[in-house]
């Protein structure tokens, strides 16, 4: 009861300054808005990406809003092998001890990313020849790593990226060393180092038919292996004026019929131009002015598709509340996104729902609007508690 007040009290507080003129130059103070985590703390949990500064709490802007606003956090890069593990036998847990620390301090949940992936790999990991050898790092990698933070992460992204845009195997060191099963063993590894924390498989377009289907063999293939397999994550790294509202809601239903939680685990929308969806970091574009149209701010005609796009959104997870267990954002406010560089490097970005000030956009009232009108409002009966 006492959440559903909170709630309550905090849209009221959203119309005082919707009436106000919210986007005046009299910005409103930090406290004076609305929270997210509190916002939607009966339907899920809300989560953002953090960098090694934010966890050490460098950026002041940062520090004082992720602990008002947020309830889960993946830290960006610090759990990636390229940095947690850079040479055979040697880790690197400072920074992740770190993010531990900051979560116990601001009571945050985490989420581990990622033990498996294609990309940020450190170079020895390349260039193990044996296959015995290569499946001894792997299995060395994930048990010493997910035993370490037993109990101090909530869940693990197991497996990230690991498939094509056909809904085929992408063709990786792991699959090349260890063979179709690699995905199997590392979620059976997991499950065994660290009892009791959630496992995910995560990816980008996988709300796409063709990427979906071949999302949902992989889960069977897991499952029918008898190795716990408790959600899948669907990115969410979507285009201004495009988001697939039609697929993102089939992709619920069907990972939800098989059993598992389903996240939007790296959510943002790209307003700047390119030529292609999805987000393999391997893939560039030649910088231009032309794919840089937005740099002293966003027009105002984009930035009402954004907030209507981020609204279309939170309408959809509301509407699937007994299915959706988090929305992370991937990134705290659009300066540091990773999209001001990729594919295109140097350009000005505005994905998120905080800008450069670390105030709210016009976007971040359109969600928490979204509470006023929800679509349904019934949590399954078999539901976990959406609080990490």
């Amino acid at each position: 009861m006492l959440h559903r007040s909170t709630t309550v009290i905090t849209i009221c507080a959203l119309g005082l300054l919707l009436t106000a003129g919210a986007g005046s130059d009299n910005s409103p103070a930090l406290q004076d808005y609305p929270s997210l985590k509190e916002v939607f703390r009966d339907d899920f949990t809300i989560g953002t990406a953090l960098s090694a500064r934010q966890i050490e709490e460098k950026d002041p802007g940062a520090a004082a809003l992720v602990p008002q606003q947020f309830n889960m956090i993946t830290p960006e890069n610090i759990m990636k092998a390229v940095i947690i593990h850079p040479e055979w036998g040697k880790y690197n847990f400072g920074p992740a001890d770190k993010l531990v620390e900051y979560g116990k301090k601001h009571n945050i949940g985490i989420n581990g990313h990622t033990l498996i992936w294609h990309s940020q790999l450190p170079p020895f990991v390349r260039h193990i020849q044996r296959a015995d050898s290569f499946r001894m790092f792997f299995s060395e990698h994930i048990n010493t790593i997910a035993r370490r933070y037993h109990g101090k992460v909530f869940s693990w992204d197991v497996v990230n990226e690991a498939l094509n845009e056909d809904g085929s195997l992408r063709k990786s060191v792991f699959l090349d060393k260890m063979g179709e099963d690699y995905i199997t063993e590392a979620f059976r590894l997991t499950a065994a180092a660290s009892p009791g924390t959630e496992l995910y498989y995560n990816d980008y377009n996988n709300e796409q038919p063709a990427k979906r289907a071949g999302c949902i063999t992989l889960v069977k293939k897991v499952q029918a292996a008898g190795v716990r397999i408790d959600g899948v994550g669907i990115q969410g790294h979507w285009h201004l004026g495009k988001v697939p509202l039609k697929d993102i809601e089939e992709s619920i239903i069907q990972y939800a019929a098989l059993g598992l939680k389903v996240m939007i685990t790296e959510l943002d929308i790209e307003v700047l131009p390119r030529n292609f969806q999805g987000a393999d970091v391997s893939q560039r574009i030649q910088a231009s002015p032309a794919l840089n149209p937005y740099p002293n701010g966003l027009p105002d005609s984009v930035q009402q598709q954004l907030a209507d796009d981020y609204e279309a959104l939170f309408r959809l997870f509301l509407k699937h509340r007994d299915k959706v267990t988090r929305v992370t954002f991937w990134g705290v406010n659009d300066g540091q996104s990773w999209l001001n560089g990729w594919p295109v490097r140097g350009r000005t970005n505005y994905p998120l729902l905080f800008d450069r000030a670390f105030q709210p956009k016009p976007a971040f009232y359109k969600v928490i609007a979204t509470k006023k009108h929800p679509v349904t409002a019934k949590k399954s009966p078999n539901g976990e508690s959406p609080n990490p």
